[in-house]
């Protein structure tokens, strides 16, 4: 018997909602269809709508160079829109709320 692989587990503080986020989706996508809505406007790394504090975990960029500098990346900062989760993650979003 194989046993499924393991998929990041993503919790959203302070709202404290959770959810799977398979690599073929960005942190953005994988929330939506868990009903979790995340600040958002360009959906492609330049607006910074999104920008989020990563208190634990780490992603990987669906582009080369995401809007953020040397600096945000180093203090923990990154973009849902353009990450994919690369193992369990927190992440700090005060914005985010569940949807009905």
């Amino acid at each position: 018997m194989t046993h499924p692989e393991h998929l990041p587990l993503v919790r959203i503080e302070p709202l404290g909602a959770t959810f799977d986020a398979p690599d073929s989706l960005t942190l953005l996508e994988a929330a939506a269809f868990a009903r979790v809505s995340l600040p958002r406007s360009c959906r492609n790394g330049t607006c910074r709508s999104c920008l989020c504090r990563i208190v634990s975990g780490s992603v990987r960029y669906t582009i080369e160079w995401p809007g953020l500098s040397r600096e945000e990346k180093a203090d923990g900062y990154t973009l849902p829109c353009v990450a994919v989760a690369t193992s369990d993650l927190v992440l700090d979003v005060p914005d985010a709320v569940m949807l009905d």
